[in-house]
């Protein structure tokens, strides 16, 4: 009988041939798939690129005082060719231009940055900041950038600083407004748990408003440095000021428009590569405050 119960207890052991094997390791295909969306992309942006140059081709084609992509890729590779020549004021190569044209843009942008980020904090988080600041914002924001350079000109006396300070009113707007947006969007749940806890000042700032704002304080950012680059030559075409933009405008007096297209592939350019930079930057934030949550 003990035996027999000993038995009926033991716990069954499954044969030998039912045990299953871990399943096999699928190979890691993230890295290929990256490459492939890599390809694909790349692929298509030089499509796009041969499309716009035979349309441009083509235009060029029909009407002989536009410049023809061949003569203007020949200008943009003399131009290339030693962009750092500095024989005078008014003799610089072009990229001595753009980074003068660079350094007016960040100058601006800095300014409405340290200002535009505590402002749209302000006027994001106080209903009686953003009733009393609101109406001011939306009256200046969509004032021109010409309409604004004579003005700072003609009261700082000096069309270097009017044009950074040009620079500066163009890209407070979207900071502000972009982080005011982060500032009123804070989850209610988030202010709740901050409550019940008593976060005080520096703590709600840190573990709450600034992970939130951040965001969109970044795209905001963005758009600045894009406006601001838009703004940047044509105040120089107006101003005068050494810059890749007074030098699009001496070449189209001098009726060099091969020269003119091939500076707007440059100013093309080198914006791009800043909105790359930017995007990058705020997806990077973006990975952060998931990862964080």
């Amino acid at each position: 009988m003990s035996l027999q119960i000993a038995e009926e207890v033991r716990p069954a052991v499954p044969p030998v041939e039912e045990v299953t094997s871990p399943p096999p390791v699928a190979p890691a295909l993230p890295e290929v798939s990256r490459l492939r969306q890599g390809a694909a992309s790349a692929g298509w942006a030089v499509a796009g690129a041969a499309g716009f140059v035979a349309l441009w081709a083509l235009a060029a084609s029909h009407n002989p005082k536009l410049p023809a992509p061949g003569d203007t890729f020949t200008v943009l590779k003399e131009l290339l060719s030693d962009p750092f020549y500095d024989n005078g004021p008014d003799d610089k190569g072009v990229g001595l231009l753009v980074w003068a044209t660079l350094l007016r843009v960040f100058k601006g942008w800095t300014l409405a940055t340290l200002v535009g980020v505590p402002l749209g904090l302000l006027v994001g988080t106080s209903r009686r900041a953003w009733q009393a600041l609101n109406p001011v914002i939306q009256v200046l924001r969509p004032v021109s950038p010409l309409a604004w350079f004579p003005i700072l000109a003609f009261a700082l006396g000096q069309s270097e600083l009017a044009s950074v300070w040009t620079v500066f009113v163009i890209a407070l707007w979207p900071t502000v407004l972009n982080t005011a947006a982060g500032a009123a969007a804070v989850p209610a749940d988030q202010r709740d748990v901050a409550r019940v806890f008593r976060f005080g000042r520096v703590a709600y700032l840190r573990h709450v408003l600034i992970p939130n704002v951040l965001p969109f304080t970044v795209t905001g950012l963005r758009l600045s440095m894009g406006i601001g680059w838009i703004v940047i030559v044509a105040v120089e075409m107006l101003g005068g000021t050494s810059g890749i933009g007074r030098q699009i405008w001496t070449w189209y007096n001098a009726l060099d428009l091969s020269k003119v297209a091939a500076g707007i592939i440059i100013v093309g350019v080198v914006g791009l590569v800043l909105d790359l930079l930017l995007l990058r930057l705020a997806k990077a934030v973006a990975l952060d405050d998931g990862s964080a949550a």
